[in-house]
Parts: structure tokens; sequence; C-alpha cells
């Protein structure tokens, strides 16, 4: 959508103004109503700025930003109102956000540059966005894949769990996937502070005994406050701190939040390891999916619907062999790698990345695995 700026009014004649001293300075959309500009934020993408009236039919002014803000929290909100009491503009401030509050009529000078310090927050807002996203998981993807490697029973599971995570939530029409995908990939990272063999029992799909299990789920906690010293990655530490916790409030740790008091990736990826754990243990999908429908208390019903849909769809998928020359970045294993005596080298599940590709083609020249591995078709 780039710069492009959509203003709402219920009066034809303004909106052609606007248009008439603007439209060689900005790309602009207008709408004659809430309810269009709403259904236009979802058809056409995000803006760069909306521009709203204040007094219109069915939805005023604050009721459409305040929905704007939710629907489209990037895009910089501004209200243009002639009706500029007191009770307007807090209302607007407190429940749209508003990044001007503009009287009419506006001088098509002052409204430019209002228009222009709006494109300007914009630029902030996104591209400090795209710089968090792209240094977080790059920085948490070179770590996964350390770990990965050092690891692969413990660690080469959160591949696993990323794609599955990112299916469910794309099942359920989620926004922002990569925080998700970054709370599967560093879920694990608590383990390096829990006994080995009590990780490996986990990790195998053994049932452990209510004491074993208090012990084992401690990595939670081990692992939150590894995260939560990082800047901008206290929402992550909390969703790896309740990642054991049950979604009627049993699990871990013991207090009382419970239900959609957990954090949505804590929810989403409870799902995701409880059936890993099913499927670890020798049960086929199909059967961890019903065993799991059969215990709906422990989860969120929406997550536990997006993940049965998102699983259906990958049940289908087909594998193929695909020599370890070939393989590329977007490649999925879906079967373990393990040497002649039985050491697994890559987890099913993990994406075949570069540095992956290596520890292959090096354990290979060794002549300690075979040249193909099995992978998915198509992946997402």
């Amino acid at each position: 959508m780039g710069n492009k700026i959509l203003f709402v009014d219920d009066e034809p004649n303004v909106l052609q103004s606007i248009r008439r001293s603007l439209r060689k300075q900005f790309d602009l959309d207008t709408a004659e109503g809430g309810e269009e500009a709403l259904q236009m934020l979802k058809a056409n993408g995000n803006y760069a700025i909306i521009v709203s009236d204040m007094r219109m039919p069915g939805m005023n002014g604050v009721e459409l930003l305040s929905q704007a803000r939710t629907d489209s929290p990037d895009t910089v909100r501004m209200m243009l109102t002639g009706n500029a009491d007191q009770q307007t503009a807090v209302d607007a401030v407190n429940h749209g956000d508003i990044f001007r509050f503009l009287n009419k009529p506006c001088q098509p000078d002052d409204l430019a540059n209002a228009i222009n310090s709006g494109l300007r927050q914009h630029e902030l807002i996104t591209a400090e966005k795209e710089l968090l996203q792209k240094t977080l998981r790059g920085s948490i993807k070179a770590l996964a894949d350390v770990l990965s490697l050092s690891d692969p029973a413990v660690f080469g599971r959160t591949t696993r769990f990323k794609t599955r995570i990112r299916a469910t939530a794309e099942a359920m029409g989620l926004a922002d996937s990569w925080q998700f995908e970054s709370v599967a990939m560093l879920s694990q990272i608590g383990c390096v502070g829990v006994p080995k063999d009590l990780v490996q029992r986990k990790v195998g799909g053994h049932n452990l005994a209510n004491d074993e299990m208090a012990e084992f789920a401690v990595h939670a906690e081990i692992g939150a406050d590894l995260i939560k010293s990082i800047p901008r990655m206290e929402s992550i530490s909390e969703s790896i701190r309740y990642q054991e916790k049950n979604y009627d409030g049993t699990g871990f740790p013991k207090d009382r939040v419970k239900g959609d008091e957990i954090p949505l990736a804590a929810r989403l990826l409870k799902v995701v390891l409880d059936f890993d754990g099913l499927e670890s243990s020798g049960t086929p999908p199909d059967v961890a999916l019903e065993r799991m429908k059969s215990q709906a208390e422990l989860y969120d019903p929406a997550v536990l619907e997006g993940f049965e849909q998102s699983m259906r769809q990958n049940l289908a998928l087909t594998t193929t062999s695909v020599n370890i020359m070939q393989l590329t970045d977007d490649m999925v294993l879906a079967e373990d790698v393990k040497t002649a005596d039985d050491m697994l080298l890559i987890a099913k599940g993990q994406e075949t990345t570069l540095s992956a590709r290596r520890h292959l083609q090096n354990y290979r020249d060794k002549g300690l695995i075979g040249n193909t591995v099995i992978v998915h078709e198509n992946t997402a």
C-alpha cells in the first residue's frame, strides 16, 4: 500500500474538495462512512494514514479510529472535524490513539503539513518494526540452528514446533506469526538447566511422574528468565514461561492464571508440544489428535480447532527422497536423519538450512550416512 492515505467523511463535497486540493501531492482514497472505510482497510491492506470526520451516521469517527487501531495498528490515525468540543478530543485521543486533531475548515497547506508529519511517523513505525523483526528473527534462527546441531534430540524439535505453530496461526487468521514462531524456536532453551536424562525421557514421549514433571517444567521458568533481559522480548518471555500451563489453569507455573489470561502464544505452543509428545511416543497423528480432543479442557478450543485444521492439511503432504547436495533452504525433513549406529544428527521437521546441509554433507563425506534424505515435497 506504500504511502496511501484514506479520507473518511459522510459529506461528498468535503471529500471532493480534499481530492482537488491534495491529489497532486498524495496518493489518496476516500470513503463516505466508517463501515466503507473498514471494508477498504480490509480489502486493500494497510494505509499509511486514515483521516476521519467525527460525526457520521452509523459509526462516528472515534469508533472508526478505535477499530482501525485494532485492524491496522501501523496506520497513523488523524481526525478532521468541525465538532471540536473537548469531549470529542478526549475520546479521540483515549480510544482512537490519534496522531493529529484538526479543525474544519482546515487550510490545504496545514492539512498537507499534517499529512507529511503523519507519513514520517508511519515510516518510523514500520522501519522500527521491520528492523526489530529482521534482527530478532535472524538472531533467533542462528541460535536455534546452533542448538539443534549440538543436541538434535532436544533442540531439533523447535523447527518442527515453529512450522506447526505458524500453520496453526495461519489457520486461525492470526497476524504477526513471527512472534509465535519466535516463542516456538526459543521454547526449549531452558532445558540446559534441567537434568539431561529427564529431558531426554520427556522428549522421547515417556510419561513423567508428578514430581518429575514439576522438575522438568522448571525449564520454562529458566527459559523465560533468560529471554526477558533482551529488549522487546518481554511478551515472548511470558509466553515461554506459560508453555506448560493448561487452559483450565492446571499445569505449570502453579498460579491462578487460566483461560484467555494465558498468553496466546503459550496456548498455541501448549497444543503443539503435547501433540509432538504423543507423536514421539509412537502415537499415530490422527490418534494423537483424537486423544487431545478427548481432553479438551486442557486446550484453548479455538487453538485446538486451528491446529487440527492445519494438521489435516499437513497429513496430506507427500514426501520424496532428495540428494543431500540438492537440498535447499525451503525444504523440511520428513524423517529423522541418523547414522548407522543410530546417532541422531537432525530431527524430522527441521528446515534444511545452510548449517544443516553442511552438517549432513560432513557426515556423508565420512561415509556415516547415505547420499539422500526424505523431505516434504511442498512446505509452507
